[in-house]
Formats: structure tokens, sequence, C-alpha cells
């Protein structure tokens, strides 16, 4: 590949995880990335600070796009259905990303730094949803506490997408954690037998048609 060729940001991206995947985090160098990108390491540091950075790249992009869907969420909609939409944003981005997500997970999971930092990123998710849901007019609490939840919810469904059967889409898993909390939230257990639970209608992520036009995908995380 030539110095010139678009997209630079990318190609850094997927040099960086196959190459941590391949050597270790701790063993891989900014010039072996740049070079396995086809890249200078100049142009390295034009994208990011660090090498640990490129593993944490879209975490801005999840941000804006989480909260930008809780505002755009129906005026009616309860802070719960609100975030869930916020769900389905990061569904879709993440699904997007695939195999570079699968990667990070691997790479992260194996370095206690890196695990740290992804905590301080989803952190920062939980107070950008927070602030979100108070321009909606939700009391503190509330915000925070269904911010909290909703990082939740997504961290443990990544965890099962990253370790799971490459064809279930992001969203179903997301929609099989809200079952759970559901569940939980009624007094049942997870493996309890099912019986009435109350507002049936919250907290689904919505549809991929209705997730497309919440807004143009990005890398995630």
């Amino acid at each position: 590949m030539g110095r010139w060729e678009p997209n630079a940001r990318g190609r850094l991206e997927r040099a960086a995880a196959e190459l941590y995947v391949e050597r270790g985090f701790e063993r891989t160098t900014v010039a072996e990335i740049s070079r396995r990108a086809g890249l200078t390491e100049r142009t390295f540091f034009r994208h990011f600070t660090d090498k640990r950075e490129v593993l944490f790249a879209g975490s801005v992009t999840l941000e804006e796009q989480c909260a930008g869907a809780v505002a755009a969420a129906p005026d009616g909609a309860s802070p719960m259905d609100a975030t869930a939409a916020a769900l389905s944003t990061a569904a879709r981005l993440l699904d997007e990303s695939g195999e570079h997500v699968r990667q990070r997970r691997t790479v992260i999971d194996a370095n206690a730094e890196l695990r740290e930092r992804e905590l301080v990123k989803l952190a920062s998710l939980s107070l950008a949803l927070a602030e979100a849901l108070r321009r909606r007019d939700v009391d503190d609490p509330t915000a925070e506490l269904t911010a909290e939840i909703a990082v939740a919810v997504l961290k443990v469904a990544v965890g099962r997408w990253t370790n799971g059967p490459v064809e279930r889409p992001m969203g179903e898993l997301l929609d099989d954690c809200l079952d759970v909390l559901r569940a939980l939230l009624a007094g049942r257990g997870a493996g309890q037998p099912r019986g009435p639970v109350r507002r049936r209608v919250a907290w689904r992520v919505p549809s991929r048609s209705r997730a497309r036009a919440l807004g143009p995908p990005g890398s995630a995380w």
C-alpha cells in the first residue's frame, strides 16, 4: 500500500489489532504498527497519542451517538426507553465494526492497564448518558442510575457477543440482557418460571430499520 492511500486511521486500527493479537500489546511497537499499515510513524502520531489509544479510538463516536439517541427519543419516552435507543445505536456501531471489536476485546482482556482504561471509557459513557437524560428533565438520581444500568447491560452483552457465536447480532444479545434485567426487577431470577412482567413494552432495542435512522456509522470504541 502506498502512503498516500486514504483511510490511514482505519488501516492503523486494523494493523494494531492484528499485531496485538499476534504478538501481544506489550511487545508491539508503534513502528511495527505503522509498517504493517504501510504508513509512517509520523502518520501514526497524527491520529493517535500512543499505542493504547488505537484501541479506544471509537469511544468519542460511541458517546456522541449514544447521547444523541437519548436526545432524539420521543418526548413521552421513559428514561429507560430513551436509553434503550442509545443501546440500539451502540449495537449498530459494534455490528459494523465486527471482527475489530472481537480482536480488541481479546487484547484488552489480556492486559490489566487496558482493562483499567476500558473502565474509564465506560464511566465516561455513563456520564454522557446521564447528562443526556438530565437534558430531558430527568432528575439526577434517576439519570445516574439509568445510565449506569445501561452501561452494565452493554458491558455484559459485549462480553457475550465477543465470546459467543459470530452470527448473533449485537441487538439480540442486548435484548436478552434487558429481558434478564426485567425479570430481576420483577422479583424473578433468570432461571425461574416466567410470569407477567410489568411494562412489557418498555426497554426494547429498536429494530435495525429504526437504528439506521439514528445516524451515520462510526468506529465503535
